[in-house]
């Protein structure tokens, strides 16, 4: 039997209720991994004209409908179009230093930047949504790595001893920023979106970057704007955050406003911790660490792959079943496949 999407799974799991079957997710797949298993070339059509961008999303689409994914796994990020933005994803020096930095920088343009930058991407996109699924995600990027991106982290934390307002003022600033794209987008282009998502990466291995205080104080609060957003358009948010994050899980929820958690990796915790700490509260996405996808990985994916899906089965409702990250560059496409290959088995497809 041909697969039949249906976006409401997805939707469901978001919503921690009871899908029909569970739903795949990623947070990213490359162009370059789809490419290899697809065995055609269409990145190229990213940076073309319109007709160019719905070739590229038809076959962007193609894939995850014959992977056997509900909806599609889409967003641009609003930190790339911030003027001097790169200090996080770049390592290039902050673009704001201070009081007098901050105070010139366009705040103000920010919003049109976006969209002139993005718009016409979102609008291939809706064109080529294949029938029975919708798209997960939108305006990339939370607070904390936008601020990050025109501060750097070093600097950031300077700024906090030197100058404690300027600090808060960057995560409601960006913040103010933030909700006024998320408004316009939701109002363009959230016809087609059934969850939406955004990625702020708030942990390493062992607990948040910065204090749990000023992620509680600053960065929650900025979080409960977006998510009021979202929920009054009628869809719910899910989080992406790589990291221990558990000594702040508890806000998010209850004040951050979150619907659903993705991001996990075996070193910090297994899945089997997310679902069982929060299943009762929120969705959880991911299970399959990334790097038991990769080449260099000699556990066994089937095995492996089997374990994670029977824990998404015990808890019988809002998961999603997907690498606990992404499948960027260098992941293995044949352990991804084999992965994807083995969840549909155990679906009965």
């Amino acid at each position: 039997m041909p697969f039949i999407p249906d976006y409401c799974n997805i939707l469901n799991a978001a919503k921690n209720k009871k899908s029909d079957r569970i739903p795949l997710y990623e947070h990213y797949v490359s162009d370059l991994i789809i490419e290899e298993i697809m065995s055609k070339k269409y990145c190229h059509l990213a940076g073309g004209n319109f007709a160019d961008k719905q070739e590229y999303f038809r076959n962007y689409c193609r894939f995850f409908l014959d992977m056997g994914y509900d909806a599609i796994t889409y967003e641009q990020c609003a930190g790339y179009i911030m003027p001097g933005s790169g200090a996080l994803g770049g390592h290039k020096p902050g673009v704001i230093k201070n009081r007098e930095d901050f105070d010139k920088y366009p705040w103000d343009k920010i919003v049109d930047f976006y969209f002139d930058e993005y718009a016409e991407n979102f609008k291939a996109l809706r064109t080529q949504i294949p029938q029975g699924m919708m798209a997960i995600g939108g305006v990339g990027n939370g607070v904390f790595e936008c601020v990050q991106d025109l501060v750097g982290f070093e600097s950031l934390c300077f700024i906090k001893a030197d100058d404690e307002e300027l600090f808060e003022e960057l995560f409601s600033k960006t913040g103010d920023v933030l909700c006024a794209i998320w408004e316009r987008f939701l109002k363009e282009f959230g016809d087609y979106y059934c969850v939406c998502r955004f990625g702020d990466d708030l942990g390493f291995k062992s607990s948040t970057l910065l204090p749990p205080g000023d992620v509680k104080d600053l960065i929650i609060p900025q979080y409960k704007r977006i998510t009021d957003i979202i929920h009054a358009a009628g869809k719910p948010f899910l989080l992406h955050s790589c990291g221990s994050i558990f000594n702040v899980m508890d806000e998010l929820i209850t004040i951050g406003g979150i619907d659903a958690k993705h991001s996990n990796e075996d070193q910090i915790a297994p899945f089997s911790k997310w679902t069982e700490d929060y299943g009762d509260r929120i969705g959880n996405f991911g299970g399959l660490d990334t790097d038991a996808l990769c080449a260099i990985n000699d556990c066994d994916i089937v095995e492996y792959t089997t374990n994670v899906y029977e824990i998404c089965a015990k808890k019988g409702y809002g998961v999603a079943i997907g690498s606990g990250n992404s499948i960027p560059d260098y992941v293995s496409a044949e352990r991804y496949v084999k992965a994807i290959e083995t969840i549909r088995r155990l679906r009965g497809e």
